[in-house]
């Protein structure tokens, strides 16, 4: 789909724009990255960078694996993409956001229900990290290990992490799972408690 580093780039800058825009973020929250196709290398989002003022000096380029010395200083969650580029071969580009629905609903302990076919379809599963400090070996790992059963995760009072063959997808998934939050939360609202996606319907992508 991309022919160069460049368009991978650009793509990562368009999307985060659309997350600050989409409210999926704020300020100097978050971090995205994209694997190079075909090699252990990715791109990741600089520390400190503001996801809405991103440029193509935004990011550090990483080896899979790699645990320093950086020649550009990335992400303090960079650690987290890592360990999924390694545990999932499938998975070119990983979307940390922080949206306040999700996270909002997991704090409360409420489950969050699909309540359309995208939701279903694109989102699936939710996994559930709990709470561990930004950055931290222990945040990267149960991380990747909740993204070896799905595409998307909550980090409890923290953010969500979604991922995908592409940045388009992964970042599909981080908005469809903070639009089925929002969906629960005002189905809530309304006193339902049990209405979702009726189960065992076949997905079929168009």
């Amino acid at each position: 789909m991309y022919k160069t580093t460049e368009e991978l780039v650009d793509s990562l800058i368009r999307h985060a724009h659309t997350a600050v825009s989409s409210g999926l973020v704020l300020g100097s929250g978050g971090n995205i990255s994209v694997r190079i196709p075909d090699s252990d290398e990715y791109f990741i989002t600089k520390s400190g960078t503001w996801l809405d003022e991103l440029t193509p000096a935004s990011f550090a380029r990483m080896k899979i694996g790699q645990t320093g010395p950086f020649d550009s200083r990335p992400s303090s969650e960079w650690k987290l993409h890592d360990r999924i580029y390694r545990t999932r071969s499938d998975v070119n580009s990983v979307f940390h956001l922080h949206p306040q629905t999700a996270v909002l609903l997991n704090a409360l302990g409420y489950e969050i229900r699909f309540f359309t076919l995208d939701d279903a379809l694109y989102v699936k599963s939710v996994g559930v990290v709990p709470y561990y400090p930004n950055g931290s070996d222990e945040l990267a790992d149960e991380t990747a290990r909740e993204m070896e059963k799905h595409n998307c995760a909550i980090l409890a009072h923290h953010g969500c992490c979604t991922v995908g063959e592409d940045p388009e997808m992964a970042f599909r998934r981080a908005s469809l799972l903070e639009q089925a939050a929002q969906n629960t939360y005002r189905a809530m609202l309304l006193g339902d408690k049990e209405t979702a996606f009726p189960e065992g319907v076949e997905l079929i992508h168009a």
